[in-house]
């Protein structure tokens, strides 16, 4: 203890204590120093031949050339330099990949004959510990955001029936500046934790490197010391924002100390304040939360001249991620099977969305949102559509399905008139009749099919000839086409031969002497 360095501000408490006239044994024990240091300092503020009621108008500047600079021994100037750097070495350690090496480095350069790596660090704890800043040394800017629910509620009244609700407060704090954001919200569900984080990351304006959450129910499925189990549709909202969710351990309460600690404050500062005022909305509750905030955070912390958004401003806001261009889409998940015609039913819409046909008689999962359904299968994404609300409607993509299916899929009256329009006129013009006389188009997609395909095995030209005859007696159908063809009524010019043959004996036919 005789070789005791001291600061400048206990050099100003000895003055002021040998002013009220003090012994150097009370100075001891009052200042917890040796009794040599206290008659040392003494010695050198008599020295000074200044009355001590005028030393202690002096500023620390000016005491420091009296006892610093110019009085005292290496050793204590030393110590008086390094102390002076801690301050500064507090600041730069919560900058991303700055260490105590370095920063030791840079003070050697500035000042050769300083202390040396061990001793540096040595002094430095110790003054750590006098400032009890070890709470939230470890904490890098930019690197974690602590989120948890605070244990007590307040409270809203709705305005129509006057029943008194409790709504849950949320809290997220950055762990280098203690920058805090508080939210009131319905309850703990998993929809309103992920919108609550949301809500603080653009809060601060940028995304901490982890999320850690308390071991919340709503975001961890499964604790567990070394690995807990996120709830998967946390562990994709953490993906959207390009963060990791590092929960806390379980019994290991300095890991959530932070946030605890700002829970407490926020009892002082915020409820306290709103404990005699009356709300009928969250969004009123909120916005007299966010006034209190604003004022909780710009509060200096005690023995510095910082606050929260100071730190916030200078060290922790351009260390932060970027935000993506849009907000997380909240997302729903459930299995479904694959049925025989390539689609799957999502039950909640009473809607089928296709999935490629290799697929079939598989057990997938649906991921969707409000306007998105994808569906994954071994954790791959196999199809994608915009959600549909229809009731028992389809959602198809063509390229999902079989080949011949695919083929189906394209019937229509003009893809039909198209291909007879390449064999032929009369060919055209008996498809269009074909699918005019009918209710609907549909039904006569496959005669159209059938008539078309006489072209490959007779030629255009028979074709269009079979066409031409079936439209001379406005018979619009595959069976009678296919009559011509067949017994070559096509080739045959004699229009009474054609009406012999084409009106074929049946003994079912009956005769005039039935009806005499």
């Amino acid at each position: 203890m005789a070789n005791q360095s001291i600061s400048i501000i206990m050099i100003k408490e000895i003055i002021r204590l040998k002013e009220q006239g003090y012994s150097h044994k009370s100075i001891r024990e009052i200042l917890n120093i040796s009794r040599t240091t206290v008659i040392k300092y003494v010695k050198r503020i008599e020295a000074t031949g200044l009355p001590i009621k005028e030393l202690l108008k002096m500023e620390d500047s000016e005491l420091y050339g009296l006892f610093i600079n110019e009085q005292c021994h290496d050793k204590e100037r030393r110590y008086a330099i390094a102390e002076d750097y801690f301050a500064y070495v507090r600041k730069e350690l919560k900058r991303t990949g700055v260490t105590r090496w370095i920063l030791w480095a840079e003070y050697k350069n500035k000042y050769p004959d300083g202390y040396s790596y061990s001793q540096f660090c040595y002094h430095l704890q110790q003054w750590f510990d006098h400032k009890e800043s070890w709470l939230h040394m470890d904490h890098k800017a930019g690197d974690k955001m602590f989120i948890d629910y605070a244990g007590k509620k307040l409270q809203i009244i709705d305005k129509a029936t006057g029943e008194i609700m409790d709504v849950e407060v949320f809290i997220a704090i950055l762990g280098a500046s203690q920058y805090t954001y508080v939210e009131a919200v319905e309850n703990q569900t998993l929809e309103s934790l992920i919108r609550s984080v949301e809500n603080a990351f653009w809060f601060f304006q940028g995304v901490s490197r982890a999320v850690v959450p308390d071991n919340l129910k709503s975001a961890v499925t499964r604790s567990s010391k070394y690995e807990p189990t996120l709830n998967e549709r946390f562990a994709d909202f953490s993906k959207h924002y390009n963060t990791t969710v590092l929960p806390t351990r379980s019994y290991k309460p300095k890991d959530k100390a932070l946030v605890e600690g700002a829970v407490k404050i926020v009892y002082h500062r915020i409820y306290a304040a709103l404990r005699n005022r009356i709300f009928y909305s969250l969004q009123e509750l909120n916005n007299a939360i966010r006034e209190l905030l604003q004022k909780y955070n710009t509060i200096i912390f005690q023995g510095r001249d910082e606050s929260r958004y100071d730190l916030y401003m200078e060290l922790e806001k351009s260390a932060l991620g970027e935000l993506p261009a849009q907000k997380y889409e909240l997302k729903k998940y459930k299995l479904a099977k694959v049925q025989k015609n390539c689609h799957v039913y999502l039950g909640e819409d009473k809607h089928y969305y296709s999935a490629p046909y290799k697929y079939i008689g598989k057990t997938v999962k649906f991921v969707y949102s409000a306007t998105m359904v994808e569906i994954c299968y071994n954790y791959q994404r196999i199809a994608s559509h915009k959600r549909d609300y229809m009731k028992y409607g389809y959602t198809t993509d063509h390229s999902h399905l079989p080949e011949r299916h695919r083929y189906i899929l394209e019937w229509n009256p003009d893809f039909f008139r198209k291909k007879a329009s390449v064999i032929g006129e009369p060919v055209e013009e008996l498809i269009r009749q074909l699918l005019n006389s009918k209710t609907h188009p549909e039904q006569g997609y496959k005669s159209c099919q059938g008539i078309l395909s006489f072209a490959k095995k007779f030629g255009n030209k028979r074709l269009n000839n079979a066409c031409s005859r079936a439209l001379e007696y406005q018979a619009y159908n595959y069976n009678v086409v296919k009559n011509i063809l067949e017994k070559g009524l096509d080739l045959v010019e004699d229009e009474n031969t054609i009406q012999q043959v084409t009106i074929p004996f049946h003994p079912n036919i009956r005769g005039s002497k039935y009806f005499n």
